[in-house]
């Protein structure tokens, strides 16, 4: 109990000095008991030191805002957005560091070379704010998809020169999703390198504009996400390049709701010789080799179902800020119910600092 719990009266009744005390002695007391529980107010309401790991979390770079803003691509949430808004939001959440990555719609912008320019001056920019805040910012690497030359080349920049903590890739491009075979010399390259690749949800485009009411990040993201883990899962290439750690924003979208639908698809797949060689290990211990995301999803109606699927050493905290702040993520984790303190310590940094070890 604090003194705030104890009636007023009684309050005062303990702050009476003894008969022997003087009136000095009384305000002498009084002024040390009013000390003291300042400083135990001023103790509550100051910030711990940070510590918290963000693997979701957006940047503006110079070539990709002037352009996406030339085409009316630019999200409005975007323009005010700086590395300084970005490192008060930060210290105001606990966040010690910050995985930057690329805003939709990325360096897709239907021109090879200017996508290229554009990955490369992202990811550029990004090597700065990374060399300029040291320990605040790690990054992604954007790539230059669906050039899969460009991006081969890209990677092995990012990764080797500017030691990118990964790569991001889009969740689909235009009509395909990341099992298809034209990936494959992407995906045996990350294999090689063991690389982390995050995901990030994007609109394919048999589905944009299907629902006039509801814009296309509310339905048809977690959406492609689980189609692109379909498709990743069920093509095989989960299982043929192994040695790649994949992150999918959102709690994996739409996944953990479809799991009975996704096992059963790998139960009839496993019946032919070929489908049984695909995902020989079934389609289950694929999923649970996954990382996943808090990102729009820091509540129990979306962790619950995930937290079945996957340990929670493989969910990792992320704002997707400026979408929505960092507070939001952080009181949604801390109220949801469904994590103990060191598992909440874990999802907070220590998944993400055991995945980037750079940042760890």
């Amino acid at each position: 109990m604090t003194s705030a719990d104890i009636a007023p009266s009684r309050r005062f009744a303990q702050l009476q000095p003894c008969a022997c005390a003087g009136r000095r002695g009384f305000l002498k007391g009084l002024s040390a008991t009013t000390l003291g529980l300042a400083a135990s107010a001023a103790s509550a309401a100051a910030p711990a030191s940070p510590w918290r790991i963000d693997v979701h979390h957006h940047f503006l770079p110079p070539l990709f805002a002037r352009t996406a803003a030339e085409r009316g691509l630019l999200n409005p949430a975007l323009k005010s957005l700086s590395v300084g808004r970005s490192l008060e939001e930060m210290d105001r959440n606990g966040v010690a560091s910050a995985v930057l990555s690329i805003p939709s719609p990325g360096a897709g912008f239907g021109d090879v070379a200017l996508s290229r320019a554009v990955a490369r001056d992202a990811n550029d920019h990004a090597a700065r704010l990374a060399a300029d805040h040291a320990g605040r910012f790690g990054m992604f690497a954007t790539l230059t998809l669906p050039d899969v030359d460009g991006s081969l080349a890209e990677a092995a920049y990012a990764l080797d020169v500017l030691k990118a903590d990964g790569v991001q890739m889009w969740t689909s491009y235009g009509d395909f999703w990341l099992g298809d075979p034209r990936l494959t010399p992407l995906l045996e390259e990350l294999n090689r390198r063991k690389a982390v690749v995050y995901t990030h949800p994007t609109a394919a485009n048999c589905c944009a504009r299907l629902v006039p009411e509801a814009p296309i990040t509310m339905i048809e993201y977690g959406t492609d996400t689980t189609r692109t883990i379909a498709s990743l899962v069920l093509s095989g290439a989960t299982s043929r390049y192994p040695d790649i750690r994949w992150i999918f924003s959102h709690a994996g979208g739409t996944m953990p709701f479809l799991l009975e639908r996704f096992v059963l698809q790998g139960e009839l797949q496993s019946k032919t010789p070929a489908g049984a060689a695909r995902i020989p290990n079934g389609v289950l211990y694929e999923l649970k080799r996954l990382y996943f995301d808090t990102a729009q999803s820091a509540n129990a109606n979306a962790l619950g179902p995930l937290t079945k699927i996957v340990p929670n050493t493989h969910i990792l905290l992320g704002s997707d800020y400026p979408y929505r702040q960092v507070a939001d993520n952080v009181k949604g984790l801390a109220g949801c119910g469904l994590f103990d303190r060191a598992a909440l310590r874990a999802i907070e940094r220590g998944n993400a600092a055991s995945l980037l070890p750079r940042l760890g």
